[in-house]
């Protein structure tokens, strides 16, 4: 381990009920089939039959894939209408992904990460990193991000797109001082941050590097814990956790940068 590194280490014993879970859900993300059915299913319902053809298995396995599937709460089962064919339309069960559900399974997978979860005796630690770095890759594309742990955002994915991203809470009267859909755009709900025409914080890449930066903010910034003086960089590594002001009205972040090894 890194001696700088300070983020915490959580050690767990082979029969904790926990470890048991997180096996569990690995073993249903280290699927290539599933993880091929998730990518098809981004832009539509689909039926068990289309999806079958899809990847290219048979009808029982396709359903089994999907049972695994929706048994971790990624994908949902709704009535819907089939193709036209000579006898008519006939109704179908459709399956499409839950809202945020990609996201929330990097998030849940990055949580891991971030604490360092080392298992006496098991390989668990080696799977967890290879199934989130297959799902960052699958879904973000390998582009740097921030997830937003709690609050009305909660799940929400902000794409690292250029050099400088501002950080901050809604400003709709100072609207042209920022790039939404650029910037890092919160919810009216998280009062304690400061608005984002006047950036509560900025990250930048600096060559192959991520910095995060408190712009002055009255409620602060903290990077796994550790208060952030102002206006003085602190380079982010994949699995970082972000604060922004602290309690209920501030925001966390989970930092997502696929290629930091």
């Amino acid at each position: 381990m890194d001696p700088a590194d300070k983020s915490p280490t959580i050690i767990v014993h082979e029969e904790s009920d926990s470890l048991e879970e997180l096996s569990e859900y690995l073993d249903v993300l280290s699927s290539s089939a599933r993880l091929r059915i998730l990518k098809f299913l981004e832009k539509k319902p689909r039926d068990a039959r289309s999806i079958s053809r899809e990847i290219e298995t048979s009808y029982e396995n396709t359903k089994k894939h999907l049972d695994k599937l929706l048994s971790i709460g990624v994908i949902k089962k709704e009535a819907g209408l089939g193709a036209p064919t000579s006898k008519g339309i006939h109704p179908v069960w459709e399956y499409s992904l839950v809202p945020g559900g990609l996201e929330a399974i990097i998030r849940n997978l990055g949580i891991f990460s971030n604490t360092k979860v080392q298992i006496l005796g098991s390989e668990i630690s080696r799977r967890l990193d290879e199934v989130k770095s297959t799902l960052n890759h699958e879904v973000l594309g390998d582009v740097p991000a921030l997830i937003v742990l709690g609050g009305s955002d909660d799940a929400k994915v902000f794409t690292l797109k250029n050099d400088v991203v501002r950080i901050g809470r809604i400003d709709p009267a100072n609207s042209p001082a920022y790039r939404p859909g650029e910037d890092i755009v919160l919810s009216e709900s998280y009062t304690a941050v400061t608005r984002v025409s006047r950036p509560h914080g900025r990250i930048v890449r600096n060559k192959d590097a991520w910095y995060i930066e408190d712009c002055g903010s009255t409620g602060g910034t903290q990077l796994n814990t550790h208060h952030l003086e102002k206006k003085v960089p602190a380079r982010l590594h994949d699995g970082d956790l972000i604060e922004l002001s602290k309690g209920v009205s501030g925001v966390r972040f989970l930092v997502i940068l696929p290629r930091d090894h």
